[in-house]
């Protein structure tokens, strides 16, 4: 059975389930994204990736900057929405846009609850070192990605997986899991399971402040961090080249055999090795300011880098 549905998203993650609900027959009454911002050289302002897909299908998009005004409130009451399906949508939903769809708001999240709560579920858990994740489908309520967990996709963390891919495939899987989501609904056979009180973990919004590699920790430590801020933002150090100190991003690593005191230059033949904490990390992957990513290899090519010098 086909459902009204108001669709809220903003980035490429959302594509996708948009995509598939389209796809299979709903009638999608609305879009609510973030407005455009700028972006690029010009600063032009830019619809996000979800509104541009939407008017690719001709489907009304909304951009307001806040649903905390009555008046938004009575739009978006008068859509007669089935329900609302919430993917990386970017704004909190009050009281009285959760209860207005009749069916409520269905919202994708790339965890497994309660673990990772919060803006940036995906780049958390790889910076832990978990070896699986999920995405769930959960029934909103007003907490913070506290509601009921209605279907669940579990996804292994390969080790050397990055947030980039692991993005990519969690989204490609929501998109199906939601609309499977939508056809138990419109059966009136969408079963419900509450959270755990255990376990609970916030992914708190990547702060700038963290995206330097601290090479005092263990290997396993940095190499973590560094597959899960790639490719944004990017976990980087600095490196003394040329004479100049350069802000370098590390992309791609690998845990490789050494010791020394951290943050010292190991090896460098196929590849720079440097000394963390404990044990040490290969770069395999690497960009410089203004540059395109480039492999280790390719970086020693250009790059007066020798073992025994430091990179912070």
């Amino acid at each position: 059975m086909s459902l009204r549905v108001v669709f809220m998203g903003t980035p490429d993650f959302s594509v996708p389930t948009l995509m598939e609900i389209v796809g299979q027959g709903h009638d999608v009454v609305a879009c609510y994204s973030q407005p455009p911002r700028p972006a690029g050289r010009g600063m032009d302002l830019k619809k996000s990736p979800v509104h541009e897909a939407a008017e690719s299908f001709g489907i009304p998009v909304f951009t307001p900057t806040s649903l905390k005004d009555p008046e938004e409130q009575a739009q978006f009451d008068e859509l007669n929405a089935d329900v609302a399906v919430v993917v990386a949508y970017g704004l909190l939903l009050p009281k009285a846009i959760l209860d207005a769809p009749e069916q409520g708001c269905l919202n994708l999240h790339a965890s497994i609850l309660p673990r990772w709560r919060g803006a940036a579920p995906i780049n958390r858990a790889i910076m832990a070192g978990d070896t699986e994740t999920a995405v769930q489908i959960m029934h909103m309520e007003e907490g913070l990605d506290t509601g009921p967990v209605c279907m669940s996709e579990t996804v292994a963390i390969g080790p050397n997986m990055t947030a980039g891919e692991l993005h990519d495939q969690l989204s490609s899987l929501g998109g199906d899991l939601m609309v499977r989501a939508l056809a138990a609904l419109s059966r009136g056979a969408l079963g419900e399971q509450v959270q755990a009180e255990d376990g609970v973990t916030y992914a708190a919004k990547l702060s700038k402040q963290e995206t330097q590699i601290d090479w005092s920790l263990s290997s396993e430590d940095v190499h973590n961090h560094i597959r899960g801020l790639s490719p944004f933002p990017g976990a980087w150090c600095e490196m003394s080249l040329g004479g100049k100190t350069e802000r370098v991003k590390i992309l791609r690593s690998s845990l490789a055999d050494g010791n020394g005191a951290a943050g010292t230059v190991l090896a460098v033949d196929d590849a720079p090795v440097i000394a963390c904490g404990s044990g040490a990390v290969r770069l395999e992957q690497v960009q410089r300011a203004g540059k395109k990513p480039m492999s280790g290899a390719d970086f020693l090519r250009g790059a007066a880098l020798t073992v025994g010098a430091s990179v912070s």
